[in-house]
């Protein structure tokens, strides 16, 4: 069975908009469907077996659950489109993205991040950076991200490939419902306060 028909099934079983197409609509019914029976997400997919390799997985787990079956429905789309993808980078600290923001400046290596800490969706687990991979060989630069990028968008996830100032190819965000149509600038500041009163990212 393909994916788009599993998913065509699962829509089907939750009475949610039937496009064979694994959207917010069909994950937050996902989800609710899990928190109602009072079952982690995890477990729900750990019992289906629809995990990514150790590799992707150990980053995974770094990530928001609500975008956790994000990451993992993009890694399995991507291979049954022929393009081998890993889950390379999730969540950061603020510490760690200021030790990512000093690379390049006041500590050795290249720049790889012009975000300090509290100023990447990396920080708040709602975004995670994929690799494509062929004969095991980690591909930096590739037209290929772009399918990937394609199938994330897909998926409902936005895509730093179709950013207008830095354009980021391998970087994936699930954006709040909250902070739709707010800039990227204003969802940072709304995500900050949330960390900062302890609320969720997603509440």
């Amino acid at each position: 069975m393909q994916i788009e028909e599993m998913v065509r099934a699962v829509q089907e079983k939750l009475g949610v908009d039937v496009d064979g197409r694994a959207g917010p609509q069909t994950w937050g019914a996902i989800y609710k469907r899990i928190v109602d029976r009072g079952s982690p997400l995890d477990a729900a997919l750990s019992e289906t077996q629809d995990r990514a390799n150790t590799r992707s997985e150990k980053v995974i787990s770094t990530l928001h659950p609500l975008v956790q079956p994000y990451a993992r429905a993009l890694y399995f789309k991507a291979r049954s489109h022929g393009l081998v993808i890993n889950i390379i980078s999730g969540s950061r600290s603020y510490a760690e993205q200021d030790a990512l923001y000093a690379q390049g400046r006041t500590r050795p290596g290249n720049v790889v991040t012009n975000a300090r800490g509290g100023y990447s969706n990396h920080n708040f687990g709602i975004a995670f950076d994929v690799g494509l991979f062929e004969r095991n060989q980690y591909l930096g630069e590739s037209p290929m991200y772009k399918a990937v990028g394609a199938l994330g968008e897909e998926l409902g996830l936005e895509w730093g490939g179709n950013w207008r100032t830095i354009v980021d190819q391998p970087h994936f965000q699930l954006r709040p419902e909250w902070a739709s149509g707010l800039t990227e600038r204003q969802m940072l500041a709304g995500l900050r306060e949330r960390v900062a009163m302890g609320i969720d990212a997603f509440a």
